[in-house]
């Protein structure tokens, strides 16, 4: 059986992906991946021993460079995105049976009318549950799109949601399909979604509530992590107590300017020391004390199972390790689907939330002292005992039987 795993995204979208991949392979199917060509993604394909077709503009760059929430130049990036899946993909997926696809609306419409010209069949995947609809929530805002802030029936918000996005993508879609031979779309989301979505997420940490939607929940999906700490990351772990990890991956400077300050204050106020990630946003360390230690890309599955408690962004990946290490939490989310993780963490009583995007060393203080509580700690790690790691092994077989 032949594969293609389609995604443009961060880590949190590339290294799922890459898990089924991975499975895939084990289980004696043949899976490509089709990701953003920025340069650490590539690396950790590599290896992980998964072939990476570059598909799309760096997706760094876009971060790193679009204010939050700014909808200026959203057009032609979705544009660009649809054209990767329609040129790109659908030229990879040639002679494939399945095509998997997750990431933004303009990804998963184009991957899903590839599909359909070449006859083959397509799963849509969602690696968080905020963007499924639901009548238990709200739908998030899109770009330069607010929603009412006065309506509060969700179905109602569901319903306008679509229309938004076919206001948004459907001329661009439909002109798109119309080159290659396929009829208009009316429902531009629903039609990327299909009537039997998966969903990639674990079900104590993001248990998904029965709707109209046949959602087929997998369990998240992991990609093992075997490599090794840095040798100087290692010395300074066995030199103390166990530090707190303070880390916020993917997401631009933004409202995190000045953040490693107020964490590493807050963190010496409790008496740990300080192991500090730089990420995108690049961080760094506030002075030359020996309480701090500096880290770029590294296994967190190994490193947070030796830190007292993870603070970072609440993304899907970083939640869910984190989980699965047992370690406490503080989440400072900054948008998306973060502040739904952020939600869980308290809800299962693993951690804490921070209610602004811009913490204090005071308002971060305050967190620490719950997350770093002996309560908060066992209750980490009992939930830690329920998580699920066979989510890639649910989704490849689903695929291998041609069911789900």
């Amino acid at each position: 059986m032949r594969v293609v795993l389609s995604t443009y995204g961060t880590r949190g979208s590339v290294e799922p992906i890459a898990g089924l991949a991975v499975r895939l392979r084990e289980l004696g199917a043949e899976a490509r991946v089709c990701a953003p060509p920025d340069e650490e993604f590539a690396k950790r394909l590599a290896e992980a021993g998964v072939e990476l077709v570059p598909t799309g503009a760096p997706v760094r760059q876009v971060v790193t460079t679009v204010a939050p929430g700014s909808a200026v130049g959203l057009a032609q990036r979705a544009a660009d995105l649809m054209a990767a899946q329609l040129d790109t993909v659908a030229a990879v997926a040639e002679g494939c049976d399945a095509l998997v696809a997750t990431g933004p609306l303009p990804v998963t419409a184009g991957a899903r009318s590839a599909a359909e010209k070449l006859g083959i069949r397509y799963v849509h995947v969602a690696h968080q549950p905020v963007s499924l609809p639901s009548p238990y929530r709200r739908p998030p805002a899109r770009r330069g799109q607010p929603l009412p802030p006065g309506v509060t029936d969700n179905q109602a918000l569901w319903d306008l949601d679509a229309q938004i996005a076919n206001t948004m993508f459907g001329e661009m879609l439909n002109t798109r399909r119309a080159s290659i031979g396929l009829p208009a779309v009316d429902n531009v989301r629903d039609y990327a979604f299909t009537d039997r979505p998966w969903l990639a997420t674990d079900p104590i940490l993001s248990p998904w509530q029965p709707t109209d939607l046949d959602v087929v929940q997998t369990g998240a999906w992991i990609l093992p992590d075997e490599r090794p700490l840095p040798a100087e990351l290692v010395a300074f772990l066995d030199a103390g107590d166990p530090p707190v990890y303070v880390g916020f991956g993917s997401m631009p400077l933004g409202s995190l300017k000045d953040v490693a300050r107020k964490a590493i204050e807050a963190i010496r106020a409790q008496g740990r020391r300080v192991v500090v990630a730089r990420g995108w946003a690049e961080l760094a360390l506030i002075d030359d004390q020996d309480d701090c230690f500096l880290v770029g890309e590294v296994n967190h599955q190994a490193l947070f199972g030796r830190v007292a408690a993870v603070v970072h962004h609440g993304s899907a990946g970083t939640t869910t390790t984190a989980t699965r290490a047992g370690v406490p939490q503080v989440v400072v989310p900054q948008g998306a689907d973060q502040p739904y993780w952020a939600d869980r963490v308290v809800e299962l009583g693993i951690g804490a939330a921070h209610d602004d995007t811009s913490p204090s060393t005071e308002s971060l203080s305050a967190a620490l002292t719950t997350a770093l509580a002996p309560e908060t700690r066992a209750r980490a790690t009992a939930v830690a005992g329920t998580i699920r790691t066979d989510g890639t092994t649910v989704a490849a077989k689903l695929l291998l039987d041609g069911v789900g």
